[in-house]
Formats: structure tokens, C-alpha cells, sequence
């Protein structure tokens, strides 16, 4: 009975080991799936972290044409700017002195200008702008700070939304300024070349921000 079950052979004889897997054999999957899910693992980890630099070097690659774009810019206050005239009377020009003032206390600029300008059709509506030019690292973080010191007297700028800034690109937002007695809209531009804000009395924010991309590319150059 021994001897048929161990094929002929005597219990006491030394039995060979067969390590060669059969092929109906069932594996173990810690020991099959295991070195497969390491391998998946580690490629997957690798891949992510190639992924998150590629796209790293592309944000600060496209970024850094940005900056080399709009870092040279330069602001001017023409006798004509989007169908307005400039307003040279002494109290136009004391106002833009003050606001010119109060803008570059708030904010480090290498060049700032400011002016008053005329709507001949409606002196009620003379629009104020003033800004400057410097190197700005993040032109959407100083145009908030700007538009905050623009209603640190009244109250902040309520309402304000970013909007399209035209052919010249950055970051563009309106909103409504605290005043006595009449509606004013506060819209300004930032890039990281030059940041310059603009009040509008009796004007809407849509009419505002279509103006304001107007007179930028009068009143900004580049290079």
C-alpha cells in the first residue's frame, strides 16, 4: 500500500523535490501580484512627479515670457486719449497731483502720472486716472491693494469683479466707489509692467471697463 502510493518507492528511500511549478497549479497571489504592484506603484509615483514638473517648468516658462512681455512699459498722459480730452485747468491738475500722491504712497513705483479727462459732451463725467510703472511680481495681489486705498476713506470698493482687459492682457477689475452724492465706478488695470487705476462718476461698470481698455492703449506703451 506504501509502496503504490509513492509510486514503487520505499518510505525509506530519499524522496526528490519537484520545485518546477505545474502548469494547473494555483499561485499564491502575495507572491505573483505583489512585485506587479510595486512595479505599477513606482511608475505611477514617477510618472506624477514628471507630470507635476513638466508642468511646473511650463507655468513658470509661460509666466516668465509674461514678465519679459510687459516688464519695459511706460505711461503717458496725451492731449486725447478714447475720444476725451485732457483737462490742463489748475484744479484738474491739483486733483491728479493728489491722487498721484496718494497712489504712490501706497504702492513703491519707478514713474507714476495722473490726469483728469474731459468728456466734452458731459463735464459731469470727466474721468481720473492715475497710475505708474515698476516691476510687479503679482499685478492682481497690488491692483487689490490699490483699489482698497481708493475706498479707504468711504468704505471699500463694493461689487468688485474682474472684467476684460483687452488686447494688452494682465488682470482688469471694476467696482463701485464710495461717494457723497453720486454713483462712481473704480476700475484699474495691473500687469507686470505698470498698474494704474481710474474713477468714472455717473458711468456703469460694463460702459467703465469698455472705456478704461480704451484709454490704456493710448496711455501704455511697451518696450
Amino acid at each position: 500500500m506504501v509502496e503504490d502510493i509513492f509510486g514503487g518507492r520505499r518510505t525509506g528511500d530519499p524522496q526528490p523535490v519537484d520545485v518546477t511549478p505545474q502548469p494547473d497549479q494555483p499561485e499564491r497571489p502575495d507572491e505573483l501580484d505583489q512585485p506587479g504592484r510595486s512595479t505599477r506603484s513606482r511608475r505611477i509615483v514617477i510618472g506624477s512627479v514628471l507630470a507635476a514638473g513638466l508642468l511646473g517648468v511650463g507655468l513658470l516658462g509661460s509666466t516668465g515670457l509674461r514678465m519679459l512681455q510687459q516688464k519695459d512699459a511706460s505711461l503717458t498722459t496725451p492731449d486725447e486719449a478714447a475720444g476725451l480730452v485732457r483737462d490742463d485747468s489748475e484744479r484738474a491738475r491739483d486733483t491728479a497731483q493728489y491722487l498721484r500722491n496718494a497712489f504712490a504712497a501706497g504702492i513703491d513705483l519707478d514713474r507714476s502720472a495722473a490726469a483728469v479727462y474731459r468728456d466734452t459732451e458731459a463735464p459731469d463725467r470727466s474721468v481720473l486716472v492715475f497710475g505708474g510703472t515698476t516691476m510687479l511680481w503679482s499685478p492682481e495681489r497690488d491692483l487689490d491693494t490699490l483699489l482698497e486705498l481708493v475706498g479707504d476713506e468711504q468704505g471699500a470698493v463694493a461689487g468688485l469683479r474682474t472684467v476684460p482687459a483687452g488686447s494688452l492682457g494682465g488682470v482688469m477689475k471694476c467696482g463701485s466707489a464710495p461717494t457723497d452724492g453720486q454713483d462712481m465706478t473704480a476700475c484699474g488695470w495691473a500687469d507686470h509692467g505698470s498698474i494704474a487705476v481710474a474713477l468714472f462718476p455717473g458711468r456703469s461698470i460694463d460702459e467703465s471697463a469698455e472705456l478704461l481698455v480704451e484709454l490704456r492703449a493710448e496711455l501704455q506703451q511697451r518696450g
